[in-house]
């Protein structure tokens, strides 16, 4: 999961993925290799971040806006266009 906090596009509540993240539109790619159990984070064509996930049948692929238990905002607000999910054959 990728959350917001201060401007800082985070993994979760930890490490920081893109700085000053507000205000601008960028390129998001997200690479789940189920196989490998790792996540990569792409941010306009430049690998930002890469993790090891413990492997799971719940994940899933979703994206949207959703209230933290902290550092919320009475404004929350994303905005997609051109989104493409690819899966293996």
């Amino acid at each position: 999961m990728l959350h917001v906090y201060d401007g800082v596009l985070r993994f979760y509540s930890g490490q920081a993925v893109e700085g000053n993240i507000y205000d601008r539109w960028f390129r998001l790619n997200v690479v789940h290799d189920v196989d490998r159990s790792t996540v990569t984070v792409y941010i306009d064509d430049q690998k930002r971040f890469v993790t090891h996930v413990t492997p799971s049948r719940s994940y899933y692929f979703k994206f949207g806006v959703y209230m933290q238990h902290h550092d919320w905002s009475p404004c929350m607000e994303s905005r997609w266009t051109n989104v493409t999910v690819y899966t293996k054959p």
